[in-house]
């Protein structure tokens, strides 16, 4: 990795990676995954549901980024999972377990059978 000298060097940097992942949004149908682990998510099993999810989508060829995030105000419905199909609002799945997580690319992310444990929406999106 080259390093960085100078403004003109950073600018150039950024240039090249908004460039990398545009290029690679128009060429990929990218579901992007976000499982929730704060500290009540994590106690609730969200590793093991991550990997699950992890191991789901290779194994199906499922492109999928999945990421891990903080707290989604969801303490109750731990674990919880923030589910965004390419051209489609966020979906979050509540009460994730292994099993369910299996269930959930298997069904949504492959196909668009909607599960139970659908948290409703409680804000409001804003683009700035």
């Amino acid at each position: 990795m080259e390093k960085i000298k100078s403004v003109a060097d950073l600018k150039k940097k950024k240039d090249e990676l908004l460039s990398a992942s545009t290029l690679r949004k128009q060429s990929e149908a990218v579901i992007y995954v976000k499982v929730a682990m704060a500290t009540c998510g994590i106690a609730s099993g969200a590793k093991n549901v991550m990997e699950v999810i992890l191991n789901e989508c290779n194994k199906r060829n499922i492109t999928a980024e999945v990421t891990q995030t903080g707290c989604m105000g969801y303490c109750y419905a731990e674990p919880t999972v923030e589910v965004t199909k390419p051209g489609q609002e966020p979906v979050v799945f509540g009460y994730i377990t292994p099993l369910k997580a299996e269930e959930l690319v298997a069904k949504y992310f492959a196909g668009n059978e909607m599960l139970d444990g659908v948290i409703p929406v409680n804000y409001e999106k804003v683009e700035l």
